[in-house]
């Protein structure tokens, strides 16, 4: 490494952010990049460490100590190499991604980890600024046609990666703008639309055609895909809430928590709330927070952009519960290096201003006359081991005012509508949790039809929908053409063709 001392001389620097009282104020990105002279700082704190861990965190195998390095020596377009050639939108990880090779960081075992995410962020940056950011056109095209179904972050890796062989890959998308949970899952000012856009562009240069407003199964039937295209992969994403029952789950003004995300990000776009289904128009109701006393159900990541979008709305108070105990300032004991830790967060949003509640038990939605939400009835939960086996008590039980509530409770599988009914009539199936099933290489009962991302293992993170895209990508260039030379994770995962 350029710099074996790096991590004993320099402090760990985050991004610097804007300031709570100007951003509340509008949708602009919160963190802003550091100089490039830090972000050299920062890269010499990586470590000669021999085994690094942070390969194995990263969902996308990045070679993050040597784009480490080659920052450090100040050759930023030999980093912006490294690290494309892995993943297809660092600009999308750099800013979203809870960098799990951050908690796998050997230097994270006693000191303050590398600021991988951040150092990623300002190549990506670095490289969209220099101009080397330019359209891979193929200098030769198979022939052979893909369908993608779906362009949030799996389906937009996987398009990038065929397109890149030389097939011509078509990617449809049931909403009206490409992005899918970038586009209007995720708050502007943690990923600014903008950014979205601007990969969007070079693709289309590249030679991947996007459709929107084509709803597979309903506007457009599966049967004809099938006809049409070589390969189809399914990467629809996890869509379907967990919704809450309990007495009072009827009453307006609760919502599940994307419907409140995406709404405002199309108001940041001036996109018109109308959307067309089935033939007719309608309009969704306008969900504002502005003057409310709002509850977000949910503690995770969902639940925080709601929390910041709801300050952006200036609403009358916030209140974030959560049915988890609150975890430890500290990497909790059950999560030992590299794991995941298991620890408290707390996120941009919930600087800007939010009541916290661990360990609540949701007991009803409390109504007016008018069917109106106007509280929640709440209670506190602890545990008791008297009896010689764990019981759950929940003691405390009180009101809080609440005429917006928002479900962040995370999702449960995939869309189960027209698209879905449409492929279980090709003897397509779903597992237990209701994702599609799909074998080692991503391919489904039908052999052209393959799968990925969230619609395949249920919900998580974008980067673990790179991953998947790509992965998914390799098996379909090898189903089309007999052998691929799509770059793969490992070399031993060409096992899974044999």
């Amino acid at each position: 490494m350029g710099k074996p001392t790096g991590f004993l001389e320099v402090e760990r620097k985050t991004s610097a952010k804007r300031v709570v009282s100007e951003r509340i104020n509008d949708y602009k990105e919160i963190e802003l990049l550091n100089t490039p002279e830090e972000t050299e700082k920062q890269a010499s704190r990586c470590m000669d460490c021999g085994t690094p861990f942070c390969h194995s965190g990263c969902p996308l195998g990045n070679i993050i100590p040597e784009f480490n390095d080659a920052v450090y020596e100040q050759n930023w377009r030999y980093a912006y190499e490294i690290l494309s050639s892995t993943n297809n939108f660092p600009e999308f990880t750099g800013r979203i991604c809870p960098a799990p090779c951050e908690s796998a960081c050997v230097l994270g075992i006693n000191k303050p980890p590398v600021t991988i995410e951040l150092i990623e962020k300002s190549i990506i940056e670095k490289a969209y600024s220099e101009g080397w950011v330019i359209p891979f056109i193929p200098t030769k095209r198979t022939g052979k046609k893909v369908a993608i179904i779906g362009s949030g972050p799996a389906g937009l890796a996987a398009a990038a990666q065929l397109n890149k062989v030389g097939h011509l890959v078509t990617v449809f998308e049931r909403a009206d703008q490409i992005g899918g949970l970038l586009r209007y899952g995720i708050p502007d000012f943690k990923l600014d639309k903008s950014v979205v856009d601007r990969r969007v562009d070079v693709m289309k240069k590249e030679g991947v055609e996007f459709k929107t407003n084509i709803h597979i199964g309903v506007n457009l039937k599966v049967s004809k895909l099938m006809t049409e295209f070589d390969a189809i992969l399914i990467a629809t994403g996890s869509t379907t809430p967990r919704l809450i029952t309990v007495n009072g789950s009827d009453a307006q003004g609760i919502y599940p928590a994307m419907e409140f995300l995406s709404q405002q990000n199309k108001r940041n776009a001036n996109i018109p709330l109308e959307v067309n289904h089935k033939g007719e128009t309608y309009t969704n109701s306008n969900i504002i927070a502005t003057g409310k006393h709002v509850v977000v159900i949910g503690g995770g990541d969902t639940g925080s952009d709601c929390v910041g979008t709801s300050n952006r709305h200036k609403a009358a108070s916030i209140t974030q519960i959560e049915v988890m105990p609150k975890p430890p300032v500290d990497r909790a004991e059950n999560t030992p290096w590299p794991n995941w830790p298991n620890m408290l967060r707390t996120s941009t949003s919930h600087e800007e201003g939010a009541e916290r509640l661990w360990s609540i038990s949701l007991q009803e939605f409390i109504k007016n006359e008018k069917n109106e939400l106007v509280a929640l009835k709440i209670g506190d939960i602890s545990y008791d081991m008297s009896n010689g086996k764990m019981e759950q008590k929940v003691t405390n039980i009180r009101e809080i005012p609440c005429d917006l509530a928002l479900i962040a409770a995370g999702f449960l599988h995939t869309d189960h509508g027209a698209l879905f009914e449409q492929l279980t009539e090709t003897g397509i199936s779903s597992d237990e949790r209701g994702n599609i099933v799909a074998n080692a290489n991503y391919q489904s009962a039908q052999d052209k039809i393959f799968v990925a991302g969230d619609a395949r293992r249920g919900q998580s993170l974008v980067v673990w929908a790179i991953s998947e895209g790509r992965e998914a990508a390799r098996s379909i260039d090898h189903y089309l053409m007999g052998s691929t030379s799509l770059e793969g994770k490992t070399v031993s995962s060409f096992d899974i063709f044999k």
